[in-house]
């Protein structure tokens, strides 16, 4: 597992480094999006990863990793709205919201290590196609969730899938690096 650490460390720093970049660029305008909408994006992302996978021909010249980037920050974006809910005006400097991110980041990693820990690295023996299919799953999930009003029964709670959805991202980004 010590490996898998380190992997994930390695996809986070990239993913981290274009977050970074793209508060210097634009601030902090997602501040703004409520939850739907950026579940709505990573949706997108995944919905374009699955295509990828499932079409031969592309016309965007954006790969697969480019998009679980994007799911990886989306979704740290969410947990923080979650924590901090949706403003009128962008409200953070790059230090706070980097802060910020590194704190939801190191929470989704302990998680993700204490379920690989449980599930022997099961992980490890997926394809990237059904990483992207359980990424699909939890925002058809997060989606009922939200049209609940944030209810649910039995099932965690919006947050918990999120952070999954970053791990299966981690993840497939691994077995594509690998490759």
């Amino acid at each position: 597992m010590q490996n898998t650490s380190k992997q994930y460390d390695d996809v986070i720093a990239v993913c981290r480094d274009l977050f970074v970049k793209k508060m210097s660029d634009y601030g902090s305008a997602w501040r703004i999006l409520r939850l739907p909408s950026l579940t709505d994006q990573i949706f997108i992302k995944a919905q374009r990863i699955r295509g990828l996978q499932e079409n031969d021909v592309r016309k965007v010249d954006e790969d697969e990793i480019s998009e679980f980037i994007g799911i990886i920050n989306y979704a740290t974006m969410a947990l923080i709205q979650l924590d901090k809910g949706v403003v009128e005006q962008p409200d953070l400097d790059v230090k706070e919201a980097t802060k910020l991110y590194d704190e939801k980041v190191a929470e989704t990693k302990q998680l993700m290590m204490d379920k690989n820990h449980d599930y022997g690295e099961a992980w490890r023996d997926m394809r990237v196609s059904s990483l992207t299919d359980l990424i699909l799953q939890k925002l058809l999930r997060v989606k009922q969730i939200e049209d609940n009003a944030g209810k649910t029964l039995v099932s965690e709670g919006i947050d918990a899938n999120y952070q999954d959805m970053i791990n299966y991202a981690v993840f497939a980004m691994i077995h594509l690096n690998e490759k």
